[in-house]
């Protein structure tokens, strides 16, 4: 199979084949496989003098394809190269569906003060909105549909693999050997992923098993897929099996701070977990104390286990825990005093934090082993602007799915409510602002990938935990209500390609 792919990439002289094929390769879910030949391949075409300007090339298409795959990459290309397809009007004179799908991909991938990429936004959003309706190929006008809905930048890369093996088996310019090897392949890890959730079932029915916890609800298969959507190669299994265990038990403690323990409880706990010990359960209730022995006992299993791996960074993951569950504090007292903040910006000083996103990036950090840093943790735990755009993601994202139920109970002030009361808004009108603001912290993550402060490697399980916010609270708040994911967890788990 690799031959073939440098066979494939040796024999097309035009950009576009070369292009198209790192697209495929990307979207069906094996590039993970050529990360070498695709990143060399890039590399030409960024620093081949032909290949400037879209390799002497005009069409729209060519342009928004190169400048997509180059900026995903953190090649920082500069977007004036969409200056000459531009009419008179400052409109993009095109009415061919692919060149505008690809142009609406590229630009999604903007930064603050990219004009030009703004107005590719707004323009490619309206034309396509209006062509879909008269669209005589139902399969084209779903795949628009699903392209406004979710920009390619943005979506869970397994769940789009899926998706897209059936698109892409169904097209005539298909190579039929990348196709029967992105099948095999999407079975073989579905086979590791379900080996992994056994090993979860077995470890969570350990606490089920303790009648005494009586807010536990078995999210087990949905946690995994959500952390399958930030580390997702096979040689990372155990990683992600420890990354499911570490959010599994943060969710129950977001349950115990919220819905289940009076203040005073939580303190207590949270007094407990920062001695470290067993013995600390002796001030506690009764109904939290096989709680607090199962997260010691899981923690500290996790970091025993990645000490035999001889990974140097094992204790930050109970730092990182710890500290997670210690930002619930200040929401708790919001929640108490019934305080709805005045401005979004003193809400998300809290709120995005409480997110837990900072916290998912550091572990994943360590349990990536060899490849990180010390530097690297230490940079994911002071908040730098990428990371907390991504918690503004996560946080806004659940907000926006999560403010109708929550608000007919005692609890914490959402962003939607800070929103309607700084700028007078109705609740759609304060959707609509909090989706701004959303794009907006996109233009800071694809900036973060540009200034490369960290390998790729690490940026993109940064960029991954924002598409997995988004996919979780796309539609609904799917961790909540998992309903809303049955199909894309039976396509995970269930049913072979």
């Amino acid at each position: 199979m690799r031959q073939i792919l440098l066979d494939t990439i040796a024999a097309s002289s035009e950009l576009v084949h070369k292009l198209e094929l790192v697209d495929t390769l990307q979207r069906i879910g094996v590039d993970y496989h050529y990360k070498k030949e695709i990143d060399e391949l890039l590399r030409d075409v960024v620093h081949d003098p032909q290949h400037e300007e879209g390799c002497d090339d005009d069409e729209l298409y060519v342009v928004s394809l190169r400048f997509y795959l180059l900026r995903k990459h953190g090649y920082n290309v500069s977007s004036d190269v969409f200056v000459k397809f531009k009419d008179d009007r400052g409109n993009f004179a095109s009415n061919d569906v692919k060149c505008l799908l690809a142009l609406y991909d590229a630009a999604n991938l903007r930064t603050h003060g990219e004009e030009i990429l703004n107005s590719a936004v707004v323009f490619t959003r309206s034309r396509l909105q209006s062509m879909m309706k008269t669209l005589d190929d139902p399969e084209l006008a779903a795949e628009v549909e699903y392209t406004l809905e979710t920009p390619s930048y943005r979506r869970v890369e397994r769940v789009e693999a899926r998706r897209y093996i059936s698109l892409y088996e169904k097209k005539v310019t298909r190579n039929d050997t990348i196709l029967e090897f992105a099948k095999l392949d999407y079975n073989i890890l579905q086979a590791l992923y379900c080996e992994e959730l056994k090993a979860l079932t077995a470890w969570w029915k350990g606490l089920q098993s303790q009648a005494c916890v009586r807010f536990a609800r078995d999210r087990v298969p949905e946690m995994h897929f959500w952390m399958l959507g930030i580390i997702q190669e096979p040689r990372q299994s155990y990683a992600r099996i420890a990354l499911t265990k570490c959010f599994k038990l943060v969710s129950l403690m977001d349950d115990l701070c919220d819905n289940y323990s009076t203040t005073e409880e939580y303190e207590i706990f949270m007094t407990s977990l920062e001695r470290w010990v067993k013995q600390a359960v002796e001030k506690m209730p009764a109904y939290m104390k096989d709680l607090f022995i199962f997260i010691l006992n899981t923690i500290n299993d996790i970091m025993e286990e990645l000490k035999l791996q001889k990974n140097n960074h094992a204790e930050f993951v109970k730092e990182l825990f710890i500290d997670t569950v210690k930002r619930y504090g200040a929401e708790r007292k919001w929640c108490d005093e019934r305080y709805v903040p005045a401005k979004i910006e003193e809400h998300l000083q809290i709120s995005v934090a409480s997110s837990a996103c900072m916290h998912l990036a550091g572990i994943t950090f360590v349990l990536m082993g060899d490849v990180t840093t010390r530097e690297a943790i230490e940079w994911a735990s002071s908040y730098p602007e990428m990371i907390r755009a991504a918690c503004i993601v996560a946080r806004v994202c659940n907000d926006i799915m999560s403010h109708e139920r929550e608000q007919v109970s005692k609890h914490v002030a959402s962003t939607v409510q800070t929103c309607m009361k700084e700028y007078g808004m109705t609740v759609h009108q304060a959707y609509e602002k909090l989706g701004d603001l959303i794009d907006e912290a996109w233009m800071d993550i694809v900036q973060g990938c540009l200034d490369q402060s960290y390998p790729m490697e690490h940026l993109e399980k940064v960029v991954n935990i924002a598409r997995g916010m988004d996919h979780m609270y796309k539609r609904d708040d799917a961790y909540t209500h998992p309903h809303s994911l049955k199909d894309t967890i039976t396509s995970m788990y269930v049913n072979s390609v």
